[in-house]
């Protein structure tokens, strides 16, 4: 499960007002909830798109801090997919997904990649 931070003084309420039917319009339909670290996420159980197998999304709270988006994407073996000649499907996934956390963090991928980096490196031991 991956968490992403929105942009400096953006929040996701006021990015995704209504993030079940965000996720809903870029995945599929949500077919229920789960819980994960204490906070109440989407699951949709059956992506529109075969690459997917399975998407769990949504927000997770912090009390004091900011809001972060965790999603999941379970995803499909490429070559599986390629084989069932889907491979539009894999480049029209991909684009689904950066679209949906652009609209969500106001993060482009770029922007995305280097935020969770710094954290890494945050994160790494000092010895």
């Amino acid at each position: 499960m991956k968490q992403y931070k929105m942009r400096r003084g953006e929040h996701l309420d006021d990015r995704m007002p209504d993030l079940k039917g965000s996720i809903e319009e870029y995945f599929g339909e949500v077919t229920g909830t789960e819980e994960y670290d204490g906070h109440e996420l989407y699951i949709v159980e059956d992506p529109d798109n075969p690459v997917f197998e399975r998407i769990v999304a949504g927000a997770a709270e912090y009390g004091s801090k900011k809001d972060k988006l965790a999603v999941h994407f379970e995803e499909r073996p490429a070559e599986e997919v390629i084989a069932e000649g889907n491979a539009d499907a894999a480049a029209d996934a991909v684009d689904a997904k950066n679209e949906f956390l652009l609209e969500a963090t106001g993060r482009d991928a770029k922007s995305r990649r280097d935020s969770l980096k710094r954290e890494v490196e945050d994160d790494a031991p000092d010895y």
